[in-house]
């Protein structure tokens, strides 16, 4: 009787347990060919399934997403039609809006539009995930009080008048602040405002994570958000806008390194020590060249004093001189002695001193 009790009771728990789980995802791919079966099948997906394009695809209106969902691109192009309807002003091709919705893009290209490529609105995440985007007239990427993941980002020219990558912004009906979070690579076809920060009064405060994997950086100093390569060398740099306030780990400053006719940035965590050898590691010196030392001036009067930490924007110099090789004189040819030499003259005369001392021996020994 216990041992069906007991038995009772397991089954009990495991039926209880079984009932209280979550359901096994049933995410779907759903293939679409063209714009209408594009947003028809958007607009009936669960959240969670993934679109996945079959054909290079025209879209005449912009495409609003309010859920979870993946857009597979197979490596195919969306492309903005010249004749584009608005939808309650919006004329961004994709946009992910309110928290709810969590867009991913991956192997895909977009192409022309008269504002925006992508953005997330208050709340919403857009991760880009070997994106290509490019021929946008405001902009390839906007983070609108919403979240940017950035995994594998190339931006061609976005904008008019001057290029704009990737616009960090908070509209005035947004209640969320913005937030771009670096976890790969992005890469631009120009050095100017990849990452922008706007200056529009809605936009007061953002954050901006790296995460430790991430190739490309992004850095704010004290008036402007920088890319950087892996190295912490400075690829672009765009003025940050004085009411805002941006949300970062640690403040940076600016380190130029000059040698020769060269300059180049890098950026290095305020306050902190530096050494010889990270400037080093960013100098590529042509053979037979050697570093003399790091100064302060141009003129390499004074050195530079690596025992204190960097609290401004300052400039290294570094001398640079040619190792020159040793010239050795010739040997006259007709001097030259090619006789080995021992400890006695040579050879022979050590031969010729042993037969002596032999000889000697032996009529010696004869007398005897």
């Amino acid at each position: 009787m216990k041992n069906t009790m007991k038995i009772t009771a397991i089954f009990a728990l495991i039926i209880g347990a079984l009932l209280i789980m979550p359901k096994a995802s049933k995410a779907a791919t759903r293939e679409v060919t063209d714009e209408s079966t594009l947003i028809s099948e958007i607009s009936s997906a669960d959240p969670g399934d993934t679109i996945s394009l079959k054909n290079n695809i025209t879209v005449t209106q912009p495409i609003v997403i309010a859920k979870e969902l993946i857009i597979d691109g197979n490596g195919y192009t969306i492309t903005g039609a010249e004749s584009w309807t608005s939808t309650s002003g919006n004329q961004t091709m994709f946009t992910a809006q309110f928290s709810d919705a969590k867009l991913t893009l991956k192997d895909i290209n977009l192409m022309n539009g008269p504002k925006y490529g992508v953005q997330s609105y208050d709340g919403a995440t857009v991760i880009l995930n070997n994106v290509n985007i490019t021929g946008f007239k405001y902009g390839g990427v906007l983070a609108n009080g919403g979240n940017v993941e950035i995994i594998n980002l190339h931006l061609g020219y976005n904008g008019t008048g001057s290029n704009n990558g990737i616009e960090i912004d908070k509209g005035a009906s947004a209640t969320n602040n913005p937030t771009l979070t670096m976890n790969g690579v992005l890469t631009s076809d120009t050095a100017e405002n990849v990452v922008r920060a706007a200056e529009n009064g809605s936009l007061t405060e953002f954050t901006i994570t790296n995460t430790e994997n991430t190739t490309n950086k992004v850095f704010v100093t004290d008036g402007a958000v920088v890319l950087t390569d892996e190295y912490n060398n400075v690829i672009s740099e765009t003025e940050l806008p004085d009411a805002v306030t941006p949300n970062v780990d640690k403040e940076k400053v600016f380190v130029t390194i000059a040698y020769n006719d060269k300059t180049l940035r890098i950026v290095v965590n305020k306050d902190e020590k530096i050494t010889a050898e990270l400037i080093a590691s960013h100098i590529v010196l042509e053979d037979n060249y050697k570093i003399d030392g790091y100064y302060t001036d141009s003129s390499y009067s004074t050195e530079f004093d690596f025992n204190n930490g960097i609290s401004t924007e300052t400039t290294i110099y570094v001398k640079i001189s040619e190792v020159k090789e040793e010239v050795k004189e010739p040997v006259d040819e007709e001097e030259k002695d090619e006789t080995p030499k021992t400890g006695v003259n040579s050879y022979l005369g050590l031969a010729t001193f042993i037969i002596a001392i032999s000889l000697a021996g032996i009529l010696y020994m004869k007398k005897k």
